[in-house]
């Protein structure tokens, strides 16, 4: 059975204990946190043989990703805990327009060895929409949550 090449976006389930909140656990090869600064544009990357859970834990971005020659916007924060996984070959990348930096776990499931291009950027075959991407930052958590 091959890979699926669609992303998918799921909302985390909890439990609390106590004063403690558990969300689901990720199953993973390694776990990354990665920092995406304030007022920023990350270009396109695409892995090879590697499957992305991206989970924002601190802060808020636009994740872009590019499928059927289209970008799909997706807003992530923190106070809606989903995690988008994204499979090898579909390029994507992260922008960060507010005024805080923003904390992402990525839950890394592996399929081969890392290919030698998977962290070099891509040119973008055509420009984000930054004021798409300025409106949906703006909207109410409950907005963006909603969908």
């Amino acid at each position: 059975m091959g890979l699926s090449r669609q992303i998918q976006i799921k909302s985390l389930e909890s439990t609390s204990s106590g004063m403690a909140q558990f969300y689901t656990p990720q199953s993973s090869n390694e776990t990354m946190l990665v920092k995406v600064d304030a007022g920023t544009a990350d270009d396109l990357f695409v892995h090879h043989f590697q499957t992305d859970q991206l989970l924002v834990v601190s802060g808020q971005l636009v994740l872009v990703v590019l499928q059927n020659r289209q970008y799909q916007y997706i807003p992530l924060n923190q106070d809606s805990p989903q995690v988008v996984t994204i499979p090898p070959g579909v390029p994507h990348g992260a922008v960060n327009l507010s005024s805080d930096p923003c904390l992402v776990v990525n839950a890394v499931i592996r399929h081969g060895t890392p290919h030698e291009r998977d962290y070099r950027p891509l040119k973008t075959p055509f420009p984000y929409d930054m004021q798409k991407i300025r409106t949906i930052m703006e909207q109410p958590l409950e907005q963006v949550a909603g969908g």
